[in-house]
Parts: structure tokens; C-alpha cells; sequence
């Protein structure tokens, strides 16, 4: 897989990261969901922190997650185009092309979202609205909407701290790029011994030719 191929693939999973969040932050109040099915639900929020809704550390932390991610997406565009140069699988190529383009759709959320929008409360958010928006550049909040509640069980007293609560799973609710970003890291893992399995070596023609043509030589 050549370097064209690798970010046309991380170009088209942005512009449906993209496409999704603002579909849902222009017509979406803060909380509202759609019920597609019983076990799945768009459902929109909206997180300051890390994939799967989870959070970080305020607004320090915020600055401090963005920075972080901006570093990692150099990381891993460098990772993306050594293995593309050193010819590496496929596979791989393909995986590092999914967390890349998972990286910079949520930050594309972080970065510039704060600027671009309005806030969700209680309306429907307006896109570059007078007041400059919601938030700074480098604190905007990363939009999630899928929500997959597949069953509940609700567990027995008895068992300590969580005695009585209701548990759903799947609890947290994400967006497209961290389902590119999981998918990524799972062929990482699945495909583990066959992406960075080791190469069987090349037979060395000179060699080769030289025990056809002085086979003397080869015995000695």
C-alpha cells in the first residue's frame, strides 16, 4: 500500500468523522437521542476528554490531552510513513492509517469546534455564530453519538460497592473516529505475529550463482 492509497483512506474516514459530528451538532440538543434500534441509539454528547466519553483533568487537563495528541498524531504519521518507505504489510500499513485519521478527527473536535460552534444547551447549536463560540481554540469538546445499550442486568446486593446499581452494557458512547482508532488497534493485535512476524530471509543471488559456477569453493 503506497502513501496515496494510505491517506486517501485517512481522508475519507475524516470526512465521515466530520460529516457525522456536525450532522448531529447542527441538529441535536445536548442529551437528545434518536432510538434506530432497541440496542442502538444516536445519542449526543459531548466529552472533554479521552475516546468513550471519559474525562481528564479540567481545563488544564484538556490543554494538556490536546497537546498530547498533537504529539502522538506527529508520532504516528512518522510511524505511518517509515513503514510505508520500508515496504512493511499491508495490514499494518492499513492499521497505523486508521489510528491516524481516529487521532486527527478528534482533534480536529478539540481544537476548533470551541471556535466553530455554539454551545448545545437547551438549542440547537449555530455554526460560526457572532459570539465567537463556545469555547478557545484548543478546549472544544469532542462529539460522541453512537450508543449501544445492548442489555442491563441489574446486579444482586450482595456484592460490594456495586450491590443494587443497574449496569448497561455498552455503556459509553463514541463517535466514528474512535471506532477507526479501535478497529486500528485490533488488527494490531489480531494480526499481531503476522504483521510483525519476522521476514523470511532472501536468498542472496551472488551466492547462489557463486556455488552454481565454483562449487569447489562452496565445499571449501
Amino acid at each position: 500500500m503506497n502513501l496515496k492509497k494510505s491517506l486517501l483512506l485517512v481522508f475519507v474516514i475524516i470526512l465521515f468523522d466530520q460529516a457525522i459530528k456536525i450532522y448531529v451538532k447542527t441538529h441535536f440538543l445536548l442529551g437528545e437521542y434518536v432510538t434506530v434500534f432497541d440496542w442502538f441509539k444516536i445519542y449526543f454528547v459531548e466529552n472533554n476528554g479521552m475516546a468513550f466519553g471519559t474525562e481528564f483533568g479540567g481545563t488544564a487537563g484538556k490543554l494538556f490531552l490536546t497537546g498530547f495528541r498533537l504529539l502522538a498524531i506527529g508520532g504516528i504519521f512518522y510511524w505511518l510513513f517509515t513503514s510505508i518507505k520500508k515496504q512493511e504489510s499491508n495490514l499494518l500499513i492499513i492499521a497505523i492509517s486508521l489510528i491516524f485519521a481516529g487521532a486527527i478527527g478528534n482533534i480536529i473536535d478539540s481544537v476548533f469546534y470551541g471556535r466553530l460552534f455554539s454551545d448545545s444547551f437547551h438549542h440547537i447549536a449555530q455554526f460560526m455564530p457572532e459570539d465567537r463560540g463556545y469555547a478557545p481554540l484548543f478546549q472544544g469538546r469532542v462529539v460522541d453519538m453512537f450508543y449501544f445499550p445492548l442489555f442491563e442486568v441489574h446486579i444482586p446486593q450482595k456484592f460490594p460497592f456495586i450491590g443494587g446499581k443497574q449496569f448497561t452494557f455498552f455503556e459509553p458512547v463514541f463517535n466514528f473516529a474512535d471506532s477507526a482508532i479501535t478497529v486500528g488497534v485490533f488488527i494490531l493485535i489480531i494480526f499481531n505475529k503476522k504483521i510483525f512476524g519476522t521476514k523470511d530471509k532472501e536468498p542472496n543471488i551472488k551466492e547462489i550463482d557463486k556455488v552454481v559456477n565454483d562449487p569447489d569453493n562452496a565445499i571449501a
